[in-house]
Parts: structure tokens; C-alpha cells; sequence
């Protein structure tokens, strides 16, 4: 019995122009549904006006309830995963997942478990590596992979961890990449039935909150804690890449939490360093007040303020960026 194919795409930095290049590639006639996860967090996306502008398939925002249909694109609004369920779209605003909402492994997870090797999955350029986690459920669901590639690609991090993470049966450049859709677009010809594994089901629900019973039994303590939320995180035992999930559904790999890590790590030295100026001050202020008044310890007092602005000093190195560099990332 034919099945139908949907396509599921998920992409981040330079992921508008790359979207922007295939859509007018796609075939009229397209078999199976499009579903698009661009990294947007909160912002207003023009993404769907964009795609439909472009090219011969029309484009709209996914919604609740809908039954995603052939020849459609549907686009993840800002601040709000996509999941797929009994064939229809589930819109929420659960954890977020490499500090991203919407995030691209929800809607591939989701998909992989409900339409097994119906499933297309696609990671276009991007920083980090959400969606490796995700193409690795669709082919451990027995669905067919799809990398960009990474030479082409603005950001090559996404396309090359994805790789990375799992066996990818085609890693394509954007012009190969649309007539390999069109012709994977077809109707699935098979009696293959959905196989999930219990662990990657376990660690959907526990996203969608199922709490750390269920997280218990996939994965194990860290050590480490979320920096979206501060509870334990824990080490997903089984899959690809290196994963962690706190009890709340905040979903990390190691590059993501690294990531989010150097981040939480330089805003409290920031603290720290603007405490610390604040007491030299004060100390500063003591001093002033003591010698005026004609009490002991002024001296003392002024030689300890001494002390932590060389201090201060110190840690002003150690925390200064370097500003080429940063221009450079940038």
C-alpha cells in the first residue's frame, strides 16, 4: 500500500537564503508536505510570504489541528515548537531545546515516532547542532536522511555534527538536494510498519513533561546543571549525539550546553566584577569618612580598597574579550 511521504526541514544561521534557493526548485506538483523549522525564537517571521513568493508552492504559519496536506509548506511560528501527531500538527510552547523555541529535533522527534519511514528529514546550515539528534531519530525510525553540504553551506556546524551523529544517506548541495525531494516526495511503497524505540518515545514524553520518572529510566545524573532553569541535568543514555534533559524538558547536546555555559559563565564574572568595584568604592567612601572624622583605621581601610582594585584589575583582563575576535564571530 503507497504511503504518504512528508518532508521535514530544519535550519538556522543562513537558512533563509538556502530555503529562499530551493523553494522556487521544488517541484508544482509535490507529493508530500514540507514542514520548515527556521531558529526564529520570538521574533516576527515573514518566512511563509517569502516562500510563497518564491516559489510554486504555498506557504502558511503550521497551526493546531492542521492535517498537513501535499504540495503545502508549513512554516513553525515564532516561540513555538511543531510536533506532529496522528498525522496532525501540535503547536506548544514547551521547554526549550538548545536554548530554542521553536527547535528543530520537537518536530523530527515527533515525526520520526509518528510516521516512521514515511519521514524525509533535511539539516540545512546552521551554528551548533540541533537537528542531529532529530535525523538520527528519523533513521533510527527507519526514515530517509538528508544533509546539506557542509562546504556549501554558510554555517557548516549543523550539516557536519549532523553527519557526525548518524549514518546520512545524502549529503547533497542545495540544487541536488530539491530533485532529490521531488523524487523522495513520492508515495511510499512499502508494508513497513512504525518501529520507534522505547528510548527515544521515553525521551519525547519526557520533553513534553512527563518528569523524572521517566527520565530516570534513559538516562543517568550528570553532574551538570540547566541554564535555563537550574535543575540536575541528565545524560541520555542511548542515541546520537551526547545529550542532556533536565526533569522540566530543557533539552541540551555538549556543543549547546558548552555553549549556553560560556554564556552563563561570563555574565557572573560581570556580576562578580561590578560587586567587587562596588565595594573598593565603598571602602574607598570609609576611608575618607574615618580620616575626616578623625577615626583609626583609615590607612587600613584605604590599603584594603588598594588591594581589590589590583584585583579588579586582574579579573578585568581575564574577562575582556578580545574585540577581533568577537568581530570575527560575528
Amino acid at each position: 500500500m503507497d504511503k504518504e511521504r512528508i518532508i521535514v526541514i530544519g535550519a538556522s544561521a543562513g537558512g533563509v537564503e538556502a530555503l529562499l534557493t530551493m523553494a522556487p526548485l521544488l517541484s508544482p506538483n509535490l507529493a508530500a508536505p514540507v514542514v520548515v523549522v527556521l531558529h526564529i525564537g520570538s521574533h516576527r517571521s515573514l518566512l511563509p510570504n517569502l516562500l510563497s513568493s518564491k516559489g510554486p508552492n504555498p506557504a502558511v504559519f503550521a497551526q493546531t489541528g492542521m492535517v498537513p496536506r501535499p504540495g503545502m509548506i508549513y512554516v513553525a511560528p515564532s516561540d513555538h515548537h511543531v510536533l506532529v501527531e496522528e498525522n496532525k500538527f501540535i503547536l506548544q510552547r514547551g521547554p526549550k531545546e538548545h536554548h530554542a523555541r521553536p527547535a528543530i529535533n520537537p518536530l523530527f522527534r515527533s515525526v520520526a515516532i509518528d510516521q516512521g519511514p514515511r519521514v524525509v528529514g533535511v539539516v540545512l546550515t546552521g551554528r551548533l547542532d540541533d537537528g542531529a539528534a532529530g535525523l538520527h531519530a528519523i533513521k533510527a525510525c527507519g526514515g530517509t536522511t538528508i544533509v546539506q553540504d557542509p562546504n556549501e553551506a554558510r554555517e557548516p556546524s549543523m550539516p557536519l555534527q549532523a553527519i557526525a551523529g548518524t549514518s546520512v544517506d545524502h549529503i547533497v548541495r542545495l540544487d541536488e538536494m530539491t530533485k532529490l525531494i521531488n523524487t523522495l516526495a513520492q508515495p511510499l511503497n512499502s508494508t513497513s510498519q512504525n518501529k520507534a524505540p522505547e528510548w527515544l518515545k521515553t525521551e519525547h514524553a519526557v520533553t513534553l513533561g512527563a518528569g523524572m520518572g521517566e527520565l530516570s529510566r534513559i538516562g543517568s545524573p550528570s553532574g551538570f546543571t540547566c541554564p535555563d532553569c537550574g535543575g540536575s541535568l541528565f545524560e541520555i543514555k542511548e542515541g546520537k549525539p551526547v545529550r542532556f534533559l533536565c526533569h522540566t524538558g530543557h533539552a541540551f547536546s555538549l556543543l549547546s550546553l558548552a555553549d549556553l555555559q560560556d554564556n552563563v559563565a561570563e555574565e557572573n564574572l560581570w556580576a562578580a566584577l561590578r560587586a567587587l568595584q562596588e565595594k573598593e568604592a565603598l571602602l574607598r567612601k570609609l576611608s575618607e569618612v574615618q580620616a575626616c572624622d578623625g577615626a583609626a583605621g583609615a590607612a587600613e581601610t584605604l590599603q584594603e580598597a588598594e588591594k581589590l582594585a589590583n584585583f579588579i584589575q586582574q579579573m578585568r583582563t581575564m574577562v575582556w574579550k578580545n574585540p577581533e575576535s568577537e568581530t570575527a564571530e560575528i
